[in-house]
């Protein structure tokens, strides 16, 4: 018996796993990554970095992702609630440039794998929220890249919050869809 159920998404390589959880009087026990589990479910990514992320409310992080070393990344959230987005950035895909969404929660335990050449981000929805991020490959930061959160043309439709976005200086500046450096 495989601890793990998948879910396919409308965009070709998004996943969303969901591992099975044992509760009891103590509390819960599950297993976030077993390399034989996934393995029998066709998964058979290798991960390389671990990434711990904590954002306030109404941070978001993103759209990133790197032109050259590209990264498959397995998201979930230890902590709170964020909204995860993923876009196509595979030209040759015949969904290039649309995007899925989907909320990580402690809560709903589910995680969401983006394969390699896919953009990412998500908004914290809930103060203090943790994100936990395998990657396949290492970050190498002469290669980042991104695209400004809200473009007109990939039409992201993100989550209501209660004040404003927080974004870094970084994340403000970042190109358009169109304008963006895609290898």
């Amino acid at each position: 018996m495989n601890s793990f159920t998948v879910s396919k998404t409308p965009i070709e390589g998004l996943i969303v796993i969901e591992p099975k959880v044992y509760n009891d009087t103590r509390g819960f026990f599950m297993e976030s990554y077993n390399k034989e589990s996934f393995a029998k479910l066709g998964l058979n990514m290798q991960f390389v970095q671990d990434n711990h992320i904590k954002s306030r409310i109404g941070v978001l992080r993103g759209i990133h992702y790197q032109r050259k070393f590209s990264q498959g990344r397995l998201v979930r959230v230890i902590k709170g609630k964020v909204y995860d987005v993923a876009v196509d950035l595979r030209k040759e895909s015949p969904t290039f440039g649309k995007w899925y969404g989907i909320e990580l929660s402690a809560e709903n335990k589910k995680m969401f794998y983006i394969p390699e050449n896919f953009g990412h981000a998500f908004l914290t929805l809930e103060d203090d929220s943790e994100v936990l991020c395998k990657t396949t490959n290492v970050y190498h930061p002469e290669f980042e890249a991104g695209i400004i959160y809200n473009d007109a043309d990939l039409e992201i439709v993100w989550p209501q919050i209660d004040g404003d976005i927080v974004l870094s200086e970084k994340d403000k500046n970042l190109p358009t869809f169109k304008n963006a450096e895609l290898d």
